[in-house]
C-alpha cells in the first residue's frame, strides 16, 4: 500500500503571474532558476534549489475546481505566501541578487537568530533570504 508522503514524490510552488515573459526573465536571470518545460503563453515550469516552481498565468473555475479562480498578488503588502532562501551568507547573497535586478524592501537587517532582507518577483510575490545565526552557547 503507498505512503503519503512517500518515494518519488515532489513539490511544486504555483505562482500566478501577470506577465510570464517578464516572470520568467526575474526567475531565471535574478534567482538562477533553470527552464525545464513551457507550455505555451500560459504557463513555465522552473527547477530552483531541488524545488519546483510554476509560473502561470491564472484564469477562472475548471471542473476539478469549480469554484477557484487564479490571480497574482492584488496587494503586494498583504501576503499569503512567501518563499524563504536559506543563504550561509545574506549579505553576500543581497549583493549577488542587487547586481541581478532584485529590489529590496529594506538592507539585510539583523535579529539574534538571523540575519534577513525582503524582495519582491515582478508581481509582488515576497521572497525572503534568511541566514540563520548561531545561538551563543552557554558557559
Amino acid at each position: 500500500m503507498p505512503t503519503f508522503p512517500g518515494p518519488g514524490m515532489e513539490v511544486t510552488h504555483l505562482l500566478v503571474v501577470r506577465d510570464l515573459v517578464q516572470a520568467r526573465r526575474f526567475y531565471r536571470e535574478v534567482l538562477g532558476a533553470d527552464v525545464y518545460r513551457e507550455y505555451g503563453d500560459s504557463s513555465c515550469v522552473l527547477r530552483f534549489l531541488d524545488t519546483w516552481l510554476l509560473l502561470v498565468t491564472g484564469g477562472g473555475p475548471t471542473a476539478d475546481k469549480p469554484s477557484v479562480s487564479f490571480g497574482p498578488p492584488a496587494d503586494p503588502d498583504r501576503v499569503s505566501h512567501e518563499m524563504t532562501i536559506r543563504v550561509p551568507d545574506c549579505r553576500a547573497a543581497w549583493s549577488a541578487l542587487m547586481g541581478r535586478g532584485a529590489t529590496f524592501l529594506t538592507p539585510p537587517l539583523e535579529s539574534e537568530r538571523e540575519v534577513r532582507a525582503f524582495f519582491r518577483d515582478p508581481d509582488g510575490h515576497l521572497i525572503e533570504i534568511s541566514e540563520a545565526r548561531t545561538p551563543p552557547r552557554e558557559s
